[in-house]
């Protein structure tokens, strides 16, 4: 039996979890318990993996159901726009991304330094985006310039 201390089920109030819609549960799973240090807290049906502060939760993608009647799941498809990604802020971002390497995780860049903080983005088994950043600048008040075309 699980301990309900590891299940994202408060007794009170909330908390937020990310679930994803994966091709691979035990691949998905293994890799945000190797790569983020998670903590394994149900294998499957659906996988649920305590990473730091939150949970990340798996399952396979499926057609609708009675409580989501016009909702299809699937993961993303190589060449999908992004319209979301999960953002880990990490205390060391260079020991993190050697690290995540050596463990098989690919990243888009080397982290790059963006004022306000040091970034970079990597993909899931699934494809999915995670921006991996460490604050630098902005804990000093030094933020990133706006996007093009727009002023502050």
């Amino acid at each position: 039996m699980v301990d309900r201390d590891q299940l994202p089920a408060p007794e009170r109030g909330l908390v937020l979890t990310h679930f994803l819609t994966v091709r691979d549960v035990a691949r998905s799973r293994t890799f945000y318990a190797d790569v983020f240090g998670g903590e394994v807290v149900l294998e499957e049906n659906p996988a649920i993996v305590k990473v730091a502060n939150t949970w990340i939760i798996m399952n396979p993608g499926g057609g609708p159901t009675p409580d989501k009647p016009d909702v299809t799941l699937s993961p993303p498809e190589p060449g999908d726009p992004v319209s979301t990604f999960m953002n880990v802020r990490v205390a060391d971002i260079a020991a993190f991304h050697a690290e995540a390497t050596a463990l098989g995780a690919e990243f888009l860049t080397e982290p790059i330094d963006r004022k306000a903080e040091l970034r970079c983005y990597m993909r899931d088994p699934d494809g999915y985006l995670i921006e991996i950043g460490q604050a630098t600048g902005m804990v000093k008040g030094v933020y990133a310039d706006p996007p093009a075309g727009r002023s502050t």
